[in-house]
């Protein structure tokens, strides 16, 4: 009797989505800082606008930009990736389209603020939330590679625009812009993404949780928390404390670079060359961190990325040309890249994926806006510490008493608090007797909301019948 031949597993889908996140992430450059600074000489000379007005318009349109954020966020949870990127994707073309036709101040402000909300703010949170729901136990080092590969691939978009126009004229870089838009992302959102998992009957990870629970690990899926939830906890606070204040920051040194270096001695074209040891830092520090947030927790990743921004302004207080500000800029690069692994991770681990849109839309709302007002804080600061290097050792004091915050925060005992643990996926439980799990308050229907789960992230201390392998779980 003949027997039917093996089938062969499915491939993971997974890692189709995060290859097509990372383009899609690309495609927000001409939104990003990064793409819109080839622009702003052309924009002043042709509109006869001063730097300080295009400045102001920029500040401006990133601020309204960050406010409409939040409601992205509920849009995305409710329709859907696939729908959402869509319409992200078509409107951030309309956006480059009016770009082409900007006037003068006024225009040129509403140009701003359709680029800034629907390309460097929706379309990457909703690259980010694609690639969220399809990994758990690997996702930090999925998201890791997702940030890695963007910005390598972004990174490639102020040299395309500037060689349009170079070779025809600005207004025609945006209209090219905005066909790539149309051209690259809907095509990718409408046949390519998929929102869910469950939708093409996989699982996270391409990981049956059954077999996961039927082994003794812990399952994969739990109860979320609404955005209303998540507010609420301490720990969300001192996460976007920690990458509100690598946003800021380095945005301002970023912005002040040349005449930052140009004071340590360095010509404005060596100090632009100083961007490239930045991009390895991320890179480096985007993987390592991404891998890392797969195995510790945050009461540690958090630190850990801290450190980095902090050495970074120490560095800054006395750069001189050579190694000092090479090493200066590859740390100032790995604290962007270990902040967005970490606070990528952290979000979906502590607050489940349910409502992630809206919870990662309200962070990158805030991080947003502290990106706007880091450039003008730190020329601030300046002026009042007479230079560069005092702003920096005063504002080094932010990435300390952020990464304190996170080690010192409580442990959260209760194991039954799902939807808001800071376990890794892959945790080892260890032995456990039969009765344990039961012990453990393993049933769902005895677990607590998520919002009772939020009273008690403060100082919560260790309940009965609550295991982890015998001793304290670390929570945070």
């Amino acid at each position: 009797m003949l027997r039917p031949p093996p089938t062969r597993p499915r491939a993971f889908t997974g890692w189709r989505i995060l290859a097509l996140a990372v383009v899609t992430g690309a495609m927000t450059g001409p939104g990003q800082t990064i793409g819109v600074s080839v622009f702003i000489d052309p924009i002043i000379e042709h509109l006869d606008l001063s730097r300080s007005q295009v400045s102001t318009a920029y500040l401006i349109g990133t601020m309204t930009a960050a406010l409409g954020l939040p409601a992205v966020g509920q849009r995305i949870d409710r329709h859907g990736v696939r729908t959402a990127m869509t319409a992200i994707g078509f409107a951030f073309a309309v956006g480059l389209v009016w770009m082409a036709g900007v006037q003068g101040f006024v225009t040129l402000t509403i140009g701003f603020v359709a680029i800034r909300l629907f390309g460097q703010g929706s379309l990457s949170l909703v690259s980010t939330v694609a690639v969220t729901h399809w990994f758990d136990r690997w996702r930090g080092t999925a998201l890791g590679v997702f940030a890695t590969g963007t910005g390598i691939l972004m990174a490639l978009v102020p040299v395309g625009l500037s060689v349009v126009i170079e070779g025809f004229d600005w207004r025609i870089a945006w209209l090219a812009a905005a066909a790539a838009v149309l051209l690259v992302v809907i095509p990718i959102a409408r046949h390519g993404m998929v929102d869910r998992p469950a939708d093409v009957g996989e699982h996270p990870d391409g990981i049956d949780p059954d077999d996961v629970t039927q082994r003794g690990g812990r399952p994969t899926t739990g109860p979320s928390a609404t955005r209303r939830e998540a507010i609420r906890t301490g720990r969300f606070w001192v996460l976007i404390a920690a990458s509100m204040s690598v946003g800021m920051l380095s945005t301002a040194l970023n912005f002040h670079q040349i005449s930052l270096l140009g004071d340590a001695g360095l010509t404005p074209t060596e100090a632009a060359v100083m961007f490239l040891p930045q991009v390895i830092g991320a890179a480096a520090a985007g993987l390592l961190f991404g891998y890392l947030a797969d195995r510790l927790t945050g009461r540690t990743l958090i630190p850990m990325a801290m450190s980095l921004l902090a050495a970074s302004l120490l560095l800054a207080t006395s750069l001189t040309p050579g190694l000092v500000i090479v090493l200066y800029a590859i740390t100032l690069g790995a604290a962007g890249g270990a902040a967005r692994s970490v606070t990528s991770t952290l979000l979906p681990r502590w607050f489940g994926t349910g409502h992630i849109g809206s919870v990662q839309g309200t962070a990158t709302f805030l991080n947003v806006a502290s990106t706007s007002l880091g450039p003008v804080a730190f020329a601030v600061a300046r002026d009042l510490a007479g230079d560069y290097e005092g702003a920096a050792l005063w504002f080094a004091l932010l990435p300390v008493a952020a990464g304190l915050a996170a080690a010192v925060l409580p442990k959260v005992t209760a194991e039954s608090v799902v939807g808001v643990e800071d376990v890794p996926a892959d945790a080892d439980r260890g032995d456990e007797g039969p009765g344990d799990a039961e012990t453990r308050g393993d049933d769902h229907g005895d677990r607590p909301s998520v919002g009772e789960a939020a009273d008690i992230l403060e100082g919560c201390p260790r309940q009965a019948g609550d295991r982890w392998d015998g001793g304290d779980r670390d929570e945070l």
